[in-house]
């Protein structure tokens, strides 16, 4: 998971490079017009246009997004025409003048494209037909890499030839095609972010399932109230965990599900649990990562204080700090050496704690390296694990449809232990 984020990363520098670029030649050439307006002003209206390239182009190489950015990229190199098409040749779109000479150049994309390398032609070589003056004067034809393959062309029909217009043109197309490859890491973020909530649920499931089942029968005979509702809450527990729409949830829906499933653990350890609740009602609706919370509580639960004799208290707080909410799961119980967290993005490989690992990965990845987990534990001592969480994020919005369908009220302020 960490690669991905490392790819991304990467990716994104290569964009601010590749935009740079562009940026710096564009000047060039306003210099080189001595254009009206003023440098600045154009370089703004430079940025302003990338800046809407870039946003379309984030969708993929469609039609619909083609579409939108062409005219972009054409006012940015401020020429005839510019087009875009498909890796087999065919246009998307092509914003500006001169599109019936598209069939004079054919040839030349399948080149482009066949050779992985720019083609420039003059109006001299097209063979063109027309009678009088032709505002297609230059082509150059670039290919559109993605990820090591040609995803298509950009075409930029100008009315004069020059060197700076065809250096436009092949910086320009490295910006589209970085864009493009940006679309694609995203694509393989969601992926594998989706993936690991999979992992997550597979390594989470299996013994609360099994405890969460055996405590119910014990109590169908003894106390059948009870039991109907232990049952109702693991129902909505499962329902919860197992959804399948969505990466993200509000903090007010995690702890609604942590509740059912202290509710059941309860059920089962007695007053040997005990949960004290401090949440400030401003972060309830903070946007989080799908199950990040509840492995943390389960953790603290199995590993913390149902080793130790006599139980403890577990201590969820989330409190309020400016543009972040600061999130804390903690026990009083065994606790452990903290050298075996020194490699903590392999503890869920070795079972030493509940995806742990994987949690800090999604962490680290969704809102970057400074919202890694922190971990406090010691010997007898306890165990807390702190979680920073920005209240904003770019791509990171909740599953509102889900968040409709609970009932629940989460618990906020400070609350004693959960009694079913």
């Amino acid at each position: 998971m960490c690669l991905v984020g490392d790819l991304l990363t990467e990716r994104a520098v290569l964009g601010v490079i590749a935009t740079l670029a562009v940026l710096g030649l564009f000047v060039m050439l306003c210099r080189a017009r001595r254009v009206s307006t003023s440098v600045e002003d154009a370089v703004m209206d430079m940025l302003d246009r990338m800046s809407k390239a870039s946003s379309d182009l984030r969708a993929g190489l469609t039609q619909e997004a083609a579409d939108k950015a062409t005219p972009h990229l054409r006012e940015m190199l401020r020429c005839v025409a510019v087009a875009i098409t498909d890796e087999e040749g065919t246009v998307l779109s092509w914003d500006g003048g001169a599109n019936d000479h598209y069939e004079y150049l054919r040839d030349t994309v399948a080149r482009a494209i066949n050779n992985c390398h720019k083609e420039h032609v003059d109006h001299r070589k097209l063979g063109c037909e027309l009678q009088g003056p032709c505002s297609l004067h230059s082509v150059v034809v670039v290919p559109l890499v993605v990820e090591g393959d040609v995803a298509g062309t950009l075409i930029v029909v100008s009315g004069v030839a020059s060197k700076r217009q065809i250096r436009m043109a092949e910086e320009t197309a490295r910006f589209v095609s970085t864009q493009l490859e940006l679309e694609v890491v995203q694509k393989q973020r969601q992926a594998l972010a989706q993936a690991e909530v999979k992992a997550l649920r597979a390594q989470i499931s299996p013994h609360f399932v099994y405890n969460a089942l055996n405590t119910i029968s014990s109590l169908i005979r003894t106390d059948p109230s009870h039991a109907r509702e232990l049952l109702q809450e693991f129902a909505e527990f499962t329902r919860y965990s197992f959804r399948t729409d969505g990466l993200f949830t509000t903090l007010a829906d995690e702890l609604t599900n942590i509740h059912r499933y202290l509710t059941i653990e309860q059920a089962r350890y007695g007053s040997r649990l005990n949960v004290r609740l401090r949440i400030a009602p401003e972060v309830l609706q903070v946007v989080l990562p799908f199950l990040v919370l509840q492995p943390l509580v389960e953790n603290a639960v199995r590993h913390g204080l149902a080793k130790k004799p006599g139980g403890g208290m577990l201590t969820i707080t989330a409190e309020d700090n400016g543009n972040e909410a600061l999130i804390s799961v903690e026990d009083d119980g065994v606790g452990m050496d903290p050298d075996r967290l020194d490699d903590i993005k392999d503890a869920h490989q070795t079972g030493a704690h509940v995806g742990i690992g994987n949690i800090n990965d999604r962490m680290r990845t969704v809102f970057g390296a400074e919202y890694a987990l922190v971990v406090e534990t010691a010997p007898n001592a306890g165990t807390k694990v702190i979680l920073k969480v920005p209240k904003f994020a770019r791509n990171v919005l909740p599953n509102l449809n889900l968040g409709s369908q609970l009932t629940d009220e989460p618990m906020t302020n400070e609350q004693p232990a959960i009694r079913a």
